[in-house]
């Protein structure tokens, strides 16, 4: 993907968000890494825009060190973004973009009491969201842009990636989820899978049972899920 097919797609992606209620008012961001044959570095959403009217040519276009070039002001997360391409990028070498939104039933689920007591979001609901999104540990609350939550996301992905679960999403806690995968397409696919895991998991009146470990395996075999 060269750069004009990037800024498009990242605005395609913005849109389709946008209107579907997974991002609201100027909530959100979407970065995508460049090729070193495009000049490397970073395009981001610009600070304070609403992902469902972005313009292509107003784009932040930041260098390799995340320092801006052209286009609108960066979101201030793309601190957090740089770090997760170089920590993610470890164990998937072909991680190209990141999705931050603030999803309402991820959200939801990090005001309840019991979020505390367990150190990832949710448990191996349904098959799709074991193959799908995997792992989505949970990073404890700091204020938006707060370097100290760069850190513990990246010790996150280091820690599930070394122990041979490589993990695709995170959770800040009462801020929402941050996905990557290879497009944006790829990313904005694990990013609805995980927000309708949390949905139904939010929705459920009585107790939810996750797969047993056998079902896991299963999915392992057949699939290459990675959990």
């Amino acid at each position: 993907m060269n750069e004009s097919e990037a800024r498009q797609e990242i605005c395609r992606v913005g849109r389709s968000l946008f209107e579907r209620g997974y991002v609201h008012a100027t909530a959100g961001n979407i970065s995508v890494r460049l090729d070193e044959s495009e000049g490397g570095g970073f395009l981001i959403t610009p600070t304070d825009a609403c992902l469902g009217f972005l313009d292509p040519a107003r784009l932040a276009r930041l260098d390799a060190q995340a320092q801006q070039l052209s286009g609108d002001r960066a979101s201030k997360t793309i601190a957090l973004h740089a770090q997760i391409y170089r920590t993610a990028g470890q164990f998937d070498a072909e991680t190209r973009c990141v999705i931050h939104t603030h999803s309402t039933h991820c959200v939801a689920l990090t005001l309840r009491p019991q979020v505390h007591a367990h150190p990832e979001l949710l448990p191996a609901v349904t098959p799709y969201f074991v193959m799908k999104v995997g792992h989505v540990p949970v990073i404890a609350y700091h204020r938006p842009g707060d370097p100290e939550a760069a850190q513990q996301v990246a010790q996150a992905i280091s820690r599930y990636g070394e122990a041979g679960t490589p993990i695709r999403a995170v959770m800040l806690e009462r801020l929402g989820p941050n996905v990557w995968h290879d497009s944006p397409a790829a990313a904005m696919a694990t990013l609805e899978e995980l927000d309708e895991t949390a949905r139904l998991v939010s929705q459920s009146a009585c107790a939810i049972v996750p797969l047993t470990e056998p079902q896991i395996e299963q999915l392992r075999q057949t699939f290459g899920a990675r959990w």
